[in-house]
């Protein structure tokens, strides 16, 4: 699981990554809101840790922007503010748990393993649309103004993966670990070949979508329009 820890206390940030990263966890930290609306934009992660008081950005104006781009990521609210009302509102912003410091880290991690239990919503979605694109997990499908196609099993969980973390660079390691598994053997190249299939969807479907090659790192779903 790759967590974005977003934490003002430089020194509990460092305690908990530490922590986190001895559990097996890969953890991306950084320790203002301007940081973190940059760290989330460039990749994908399955949880974030976020304080509610941060310089620049505060942790709900964060919580609110991720809410309404459409995203689902499961995240606690790490915070000193532990009335009643401020819970509520944190939990009404968006917030999937909340945390009042001091805590036990044995009780930040019971609380990641009750989210992991939970069904991810993302992958429940019946329809899935990003520009003029929409993609029909149930039956594979992805519809475009210029036709629709089928997808491969393969090509159809890129796709989802992609819409759902639509103008973010996602590294090689992240789609390799989420579509193939911790497990799989599969060699780098197949990556690009299945990169090079659902491009040739895309094309086949729409003339405003592309997946972008970002060099070194991945790969990124954008609008034509938005290419430098």
């Amino acid at each position: 699981m790759r967590i974005l820890l977003i934490e003002d206390d430089r020194e509990l940030n460092q305690i908990l990554a530490y922590q986190l990263r001895k559990e097996g966890f890969t953890v991306d930290i950084c320790e203002d809101g301007e940081d973190a609306l940059y760290y989330m934009k460039q990749n994908a992660y399955e949880l974030i840790l976020l304080d509610r008081m941060l310089p620049h950005i505060d942790g709900l104006t964060l919580l609110k922007k991720l809410r309404q781009q459409g995203s689902n990521i499961p995240v606690i609210i790490l915070t000193a503010l532990g009335e009643i009302d401020d819970r509520v509102t944190g939990l009404d912003s968006g917030a999937d748990d909340y945390l009042v410091k001091p805590f036990d880290f044995e009780e930040l991690m019971a609380r990641i393993r009750c989210i992991n239990r939970r069904p991810r919503q993302w992958e429940e979605s019946s329809t899935l649309s990003f520009s003029d694109i929409t993609y029909f997990p149930g039956s594979h499908k992805l519809h475009g103004p210029l036709g629709n196609c089928t997808l491969s099993k393969r090509e159809g969980a890129l796709m989802d993966f992609f819409i759902h973390n639509p103008e973010q660079v996602l590294p090689r390691e992240t789609i390799l670990l989420r579509i193939w598994g911790p497990e799989g053997e599969v060699e780098d190249g197949n990556l690009d070949n299945y990169i090079h299939f659902i491009r040739r969807r895309l094309s086949s479907v729409s003339e405003s979508v592309l997946i972008k090659t970002i060099r070194g790192i991945g790969y990124q779903l954008e609008e034509k329009e938005s290419c430098q």
